[in-house]
């Protein structure tokens, strides 16, 4: 079992950037491939970075390519999103997630879940 609870979301313009993090609730935070996921209003939860247990394989949606940088600090049981070059599109509540099945992009696939936190992009 994990309990994950994410924070840094907020109203940013523009352009600007965001550090999403993630702390996990769990004494073997490395057994668990973690994930960020997104969800707007009216739209489905989408895969946003996914991370292995020791950082050595990323996955990114397109969207996220370029610029969002998933990472993981083992040794303080926290995920991170940094978000780059926001733009109006990205606004969303953020999701983190964990597996035990591997790097998915499903979100089927993950088991545990954050509560969010909302990122709005606006001028």
């Amino acid at each position: 079992q994990v309990q994950l609870a994410e924070s840094g979301g907020g109203l940013v313009q523009p352009g600007d950037s965001l550090r999403l993090s993630c702390v996990a609730s769990t004494r073997s935070f490395i057994n668990y491939f973690l994930a960020w996921f997104r969800q707007a209003p009216g739209k489905e939860r989408e895969f946003v970075a996914s991370i292995d247990r020791l950082s050595h394989g990323v996955s990114y949606s397109d969207s996220a390519k370029g610029r969002f940088t998933i990472s993981r600090d083992n040794a303080k049981n926290t995920l991170y999103l940094q978000a780059n070059n926001l733009k109006p599109e990205d606004t969303a509540v953020y999701f983190c997630a964990a597996t035990v099945l591997g790097p998915v992009t499903n979100a089927r696939e993950y088991s545990w879940w954050g509560q969010g936190t909302q990122v709005t992009v606006s001028s």
